[in-house]
């Protein structure tokens, strides 16, 4: 009775901590939550410092920084990790995230799965990436799917629900990450997407365009060092953007920024997804590529993946990208005819927004420098000069696990206010 007693007063304790760790994060008008959040965001990138550096780095007084800090230690935000080395004098105690102050979960979804993975207030991955089977389609079962996959996979975390302190969600689409609206999937009536996945799950939810997550996944876990001025491309079945500037994700007025594939480009036929016709992702996306393919062949070229055409009337992604990593013929043309198209378009980004950078990521950029180098030499060719000269064009470091490093990594910078 007396262990019952006792392991039931730690459950309260440790559910009390985490509501008011929950309150904290989710009040932004208090000053002293501001205050709070601003040596979390020093502890996170510094790693561990003494009240003095905090407060000469955040500029605050060494008082208000002792008080502000004995509150993160009775709310469980930061731990006391001792004293500091040092070569004379009076050691000072040296203080740091702890990371079991909470979890953020993260969660991508794509065409044909979705994939989750959780990191702690650290950023350090809690567990291996998991993937489940998914056909994401713009219905009520769609939808009840995803939720009860996000479900199961948060009821088999080492971890409490109620440590979750917010979930991202990647979705393709036209998304505004700030009302929690979903236009291009599960748009069904008045309530946020972003609302219903929480009341489904439980879990505090923060949706957010799948370009937009991959661009800031590769800004804080990826390919990028120290560059500020970002330009990420999905090249995936549509083509999308994720815009970084001076370091912060730009979202535009209504958040619908990036839409990239959708800029009118080329005087052809071709139906958009969007409803239009010539857009960049016509000649230059995953389902460009499954067009020209397929024209090609009724033509009377020749390439590796004729069985599959002939069989299924289509191929995936990944078939088309190991046809063009073991050098068929075919394969190489379009990806060199969509680079291309690419390219020239890019070269526009980049005389308007001049950035260090070039992502090019998506389940497309595998194909490395098949793709790599008709679009570096397009933008050569239609950029300015003295722009050009200024931006590296990469392939993405994270690969498919971009979006969901993405996704983690946003839902703790917008809970903490890093965004």
């Amino acid at each position: 009775m007396f262990k019952f007693v006792i392991g039931f007063i730690k459950l309260f304790y440790q559910s009390w901590r985490t509501m008011r760790a929950s309150f904290l994060l989710s009040d932004k008008s208090s000053k002293n939550t501001i205050l709070k959040k601003k040596i979390i965001q020093y502890l996170i990138l510094a790693g561990e410092s003494s009240i003095a550096d905090i407060s000469k780095e955040i500029e605050m007084s060494v008082p208000t920084v002792t008080k502000l800090v004995i509150d993160l230690l009775e709310e469980g935000f930061v731990s006391d990790f001792g004293k500091q080395n040092s070569n004379g004098g009076r050691r000072p105690n040296v203080y740091g995230i702890n990371p079991e102050a909470g979890y953020f979960v993260g969660v991508d979804v794509s065409r044909k799965k979705v994939m989750l993975g959780t990191i702690d207030f650290n950023g350090r991955k809690l567990d291996e990436d998991y993937s489940a089977d998914y056909v994401l389609a713009n219905t009520q079962e769609s939808l009840d799917s995803l939720c009860a996959i996000i479900n199961e996979y948060i009821d088999n975390l080492p971890v409490a629900r109620e440590k979750i302190l917010q979930a991202g969600v990647s979705l393709s689409g036209r998304i505004s990450t700030s009302s929690g609206y979903s236009h291009s999937f599960f748009y069904f009536g008045e309530r946020p997407l972003s609302q219903i996945i929480e009341e489904k799950t439980g879990v505090p939810i923060t949706l957010e365009n799948d370009s937009r997550a991959m661009a800031y996944g590769e800004y804080m876990a990826g390919i990028v060092k120290g560059e500020k001025h970002i330009l990420f491309v999905n090249l995936n079945w549509g083509l999308g953007a994720g815009l970084i500037l001076d370091g912060k994700l730009y979202y535009g007025k209504s958040g619908y920024s990036g839409e990239f594939g959708h800029i009118c480009a080329f005087d052809n036929e071709v139906i958009c997804g969007c409803g239009k016709k010539g857009c960049i992702e016509t000649e230059a996306s995953g389902f460009a590529m499954q067009r020209l393919l397929v024209e090609r062949c009724r033509q009377g070229s020749t390439t590796i993946l004729s069985e599959l055409i002939v069989e299924k009337g289509e191929v995936s992604l990944s078939e088309f990208v190991d046809a063009v990593l073991k050098e068929d013929v075919l394969a190489i043309e379009i990806v060199e005819y969509m680079g291309l198209n690419l390219g020239r378009w890019l070269a526009g980004m980049i005389n308007i927004f001049n950035p260090e950078l070039v992502i090019i990521g998506g389940p497309l950029s595998r194909t490395q420098d098949y793709i790599r180098l008709p679009i570096k030499s397009a933008m050569k060719k239609y950029s300015l000069n003295l722009v050009n000269q200024d931006t590296d064009l990469v392939i993405s470091k994270l690969g498919e696990r971009a979006g969901l490093i993405g996704a983690c990594l946003l839902s703790r910078s917008k809970i903490l206010g890093l965004l």
